[in-house]
């Protein structure tokens, strides 16, 4: 019951505080866009840490499509890689979450990127909205900060998740087959 009131207070919340944006900065332009984007990720982080999902969906699964990651490096996820680290993204991703070197680790590893990933998926599609709203209130102009925010916050966080999600599971089914093999 608690995490259904605390989920329900987060959606309350999230409406106050973006209309409290829209209130201070209308709809238009790059302000709206980038504040938008980041009270999204502050209550949509709240919202996912208390929801404690077990992601068992079969979306969260490798997609036979997904096997040769060669369409995420189509899409320039190694350059998003690269800009992670320009920008420090990396290191103080690294500094609140560090790997340590178990099973556990990774597989709490996993979680917190399908938790991130619907995180994003959740904050695009608002996002969306507001962009289609944008759009057709003040023009195609008028959403270009939306779109481009909406791409580069959400968009490649989600090829992210799903490019590093298989490499993680392989290292969890390594390190198992390792610990198997140790107590033999």
């Amino acid at each position: 019951m608690r995490k259904y009131i605390l989920l329900s207070l987060t959606v309350i919340v999230t409406i106050f505080l973006v209309y409290g944006i829209v209130y201070k900065f209308g709809f238009q332009g790059f302000l709206f866009a980038w504040m938008l984007n980041f009270v999204l990720m502050m209550c949509v982080f709240f919202f996912t840490e208390t929801l404690k999902s077990e992601f068992k969906s079969d979306y969260y699964l490798e997609k036979s499509w997904e096997k040769k990651v060669k369409i995420y490096e189509a899409f320039g996820i190694n350059w998003f890689r690269k800009l992670l680290v320009i920008i420090g993204w990396e290191k103080l991703n690294k500094k609140a979450n560090t790997v340590e070197k178990n099973i556990q680790a990774l597989v709490h590893l996993e979680y917190r990127t399908k938790q991130s990933e619907l995180g994003h998926i959740i904050i695009f599609f608002i996002v969306l909205a507001f962009t289609i709203f944008v759009g057709i209130n003040f023009g195609i102009k008028e959403t270009l900060s939306l779109i481009i925010l909406n791409i580069l916050l959400n968009v490649y966080p989600v090829l992210l998740q799903r490019y590093n999600r298989p490499r993680l599971q392989k290292a969890i089914i390594l390190s198992k087959y390792r610990e198997e093999r140790r107590y033999l």
